[in-house]
């Protein structure tokens, strides 16, 4: 990610996520209240990772996919 000024930016964090995840979105249960922004749901099952557009919040999936995704 790069920012205007040209500098690389780092994810915010990066979580694992299991097909137990799934649907997921941004922010999870387990943030706390002063990151919240509004909920968007991610597809991380095309490409196994993925950043949230509002917090940069890597998520990158662990394990086997469900049947059906």
């Amino acid at each position: 990610m790069s920012s205007a000024t040209g500098k690389t930016r780092k994810p915010a964090a990066t979580i694992e996520v299991t097909a137990a995840d799934l649907p997921l979105h941004c922010p999870t249960p387990a943030m706390p209240a002063w990151s919240m922004h509004p909920r968007v749901f991610l597809d991380i099952t095309r490409t196994g990772a993925i950043l949230c557009p509002y917090c940069g919040t890597h998520y990158v999936f662990k394990g086997e996919l469900p049947k059906g995704h």
